[in-house]
């Protein structure tokens, strides 16, 4: 009776289990699509970030930059 309990209650990890690492092809997969997915958020958030540190000092914000005076 009280295992039944206990069972009804589960949890958090006792779910993960259950779902993705009872099974060696999904937990592999889940480990090599998070780190897939994570190393792509990490990527933009040091991107996003780097851009918001230098603004004013890229290429791309000098407007003079790489154009030459009409001789008119």
């Amino acid at each position: 009776m009280d295992y039944a309990s206990r069972r009804s209650q589960g949890g958090l990890f006792e779910g993960l289990y259950r779902v993705i690492m009872r099974r060696n092809s999904v937990y592999v997969t889940f480990i090599i699509a998070g780190a897939f997915l994570g190393e792509r958020a990490v990527d933009y958030g040091v991107h996003k970030l780097w851009e918001y540190n230098n603004v004013g000092k890229r290429y791309e914000d000098i407007s003079v930059l790489g154009q030459r005076q009409s001789e008119e």
